[in-house]
């Protein structure tokens, strides 16, 4: 029991008071909860606008959360159509190859993409994937010049995506959605007029979050 104890005051999960040798609840778990608060918030935030981006289009809706240099897919609503990609709730996926994950990394600052290209590295999934990291950057100044992302079969082959970042209360990107389907029907010339209704329904979530 020491030693489960001594591992839990570690990872600062509980906190060991010097004065009666007691344990008590530490600030890692009031760390966890809000993060937890923050997420149930931003998802309760964010549904009725998936959904409505999901009937516009029929196509697969995703939302996305920054975490631990990844991002962890936290809600989904599918396409209708037999041919569509599916809900990979509680999944996590690298940053540098999805849609979601580039409307991230593009507004981090400089120092936290490079250590997250350090640590997790620039894995190449398809032929399309972008393994060096200064054409990596060259493309992150792309997406915040025009403040929306595509994923073009970069993670899965016959998959495209766009993405749009949502900002917190501190104007700062914490999170991303995107329509992804295959790339027979979300072909290049429609990327356009999909990327508007993202960037619509992204600033509308990051607008009702800071209210």
């Amino acid at each position: 029991v020491y030693n489960i104890l001594n591992t839990l005051a570690l990872e600062g999960i509980v906190e060991k008071n010097r004065d009666n040798q007691r344990y008590r609840l530490g600030l890692t778990l009031f760390e966890l909860g809000n993060i937890a608060r923050a997420n149930f918030e931003l998802r309760s935030v964010a549904t009725s606008y998936l959904k409505e981006l999901n009937r516009q289009l029929d196509e697969t809706v995703h939302l996305t959360i920054l975490d631990k240099g990844e991002v962890l897919y936290i809600e989904c609503f599918e396409s209708t159509k037999r041919l569509r990609t599916y809900s990979v709730i509680g999944i996590r996926a690298p940053l540098h190859c999805t849609a979601v994950g580039k409307a991230i990394l593009a507004f981090l600052p400089e120092d936290e993409v490079d250590k997250i290209i350090l640590t997790k590295g620039l894995e190449k999934f398809t032929e399309n994937t972008i393994t060096d990291p200064q054409k990596l950057k060259e493309h992150l100044r792309e997406i915040r010049f025009r403040g929306y992302s595509t994923d073009n079969m970069e993670h899965e082959e016959g998959v495209r995506c766009v993405g749009a970042p949502i900002h917190n209360q501190e104007c700062k990107v914490f999170a991303s959605i995107s329509v992804s389907g295959p790339s027979l029907r979300l072909t290049v010339e429609r990327i356009p007029a999909i990327s508007e209704l993202v960037m619509v329904t992204a600033n509308e979530i990051s607008r009702r979050i800071r209210i």
